[in-house]
């Protein structure tokens, strides 16, 4: 493969690894944009957290509710993964570590409880509201997660579990979870406009805006967008993964200036869920939509190509 020298190179490399990609940058502060296939809809996985913790941080930055108030994560609470999703045991913890913990390791328990303490509806009402029409909120992980038990039969997490392996791949995609229509969408310009409003404080008031900056700089997850550039460059981000998705959405900050907002969001072919070469595809393409754009608020070239 030639690699991802520019944008416009980004079709063509992520077709040769059996995926399809929406890409879609701008300048924080200028609004100079460039991308591929931008304004079509895919289903967004974790990314729809950052909306999520944004109208948390919303709702508290307002006295809608307190960050400390305390919350009793049970074992039947579990969803599977990472943070309190994992646990064995009952976990007690404030709302703004859900919301850290949701953000920095993607945590999709912390994530149901902060959707229901804060409404699915109310997350749909903000998305409107910052004008990301082709974004669409249809519930919490754990309204989607109910919503496949129903499509597949599955009386529970567990039957799911078993029923799973058994599934062909055409069956799994047929899943209301894979299709953009029926569970958490959006587009990568949708997702770029989102971040620039946070970036540059339009998002709501100032302190929910830096408590959403600084904890997608917390993510822990780096082998994507932050991957591909060197250490330092900041580079605050969110993922989202499911089989036959690899999402990326981050704000690049550039030591000599320039702030850039970035969506990668891919479809693979395949179900499998190491892709080390989409992951270094989905950063190879950010930082050339970067490289594009770097310049254009009175910036010096930056000088760097990707690899």
């Amino acid at each position: 493969m030639r690699g991802i020298g520019d944008v416009g190179d980004a079709e063509r490399e992520f077709g040769a690894l059996g995926a399809r990609v929406r890409l879609h940058a701008r300048c924080v502060d200028c609004d100079r944009q460039t991308g591929v296939r931008p304004d079509e809809p895919v289903v967004l996985a974790s990314v729809v957290k950052v909306p999520l913790v944004l109208e948390f941080a919303r709702q508290a930055a307002y006295g809608q509710l307190d960050p400390a108030e305390r919350v009793l994560v049970r074992r039947t609470d579990r969803l599977g993964g990472t943070g309190t999703a994992g646990c064995r045991d009952d976990v007690e913890m404030s709302l703004r570590d859900l919301a850290a913990f949701a953000l920095s390791v993607s945590d999709n328990t912390a994530a149901d409880v902060l959707f229901r303490r804060v409404g699915a509806d109310t997350v749909g009402l903000l998305v409107r509201e910052l004008g990301l029409e082709g974004t669409r909120i249809a519930g919490s992980p754990r309204d989607l997660l109910e919503s496949v038990l129903a499509d597949v039969g599955a009386a529970d997490p567990a039957e799911f579990a078993a029923v799973y392996p058994t599934l062909s791949p055409e069956r799994i995609r047929a899943l209301p979870t894979m299709d953009p229509r029926r569970t958490n969408s959006g587009t990568a310009r949708d997702m770029t406009r989102l971040l620039a409003l946070i970036w540059t404080g339009r998002a709501g008031p100032p302190q929910a805006c830096a408590e959403v900056r600084e904890l997608m700089a917390r993510q822990v997850s780096w082998h994507r967008l932050a991957a591909a550039f060197p250490e330092e460059v900041a580079v605050a981000a969110k993922s989202g993964t499911l089989p036959g998705i690899r999402n990326e959405i981050g704000v690049v900050s550039l030591p000599e200036g320039g702030r850039y907002a970035v969506a990668v969001l891919a479809e693979t072919e395949g179900l499998g869920q190491r892709r080390p070469d989409l992951d270094a595809a989905i950063g190879a393409a950010g930082r050339a939509a970067v490289e594009e754009l770097h310049g254009c608020c009175g910036q010096p070239p930056s000088g760097r190509r990707t690899a």
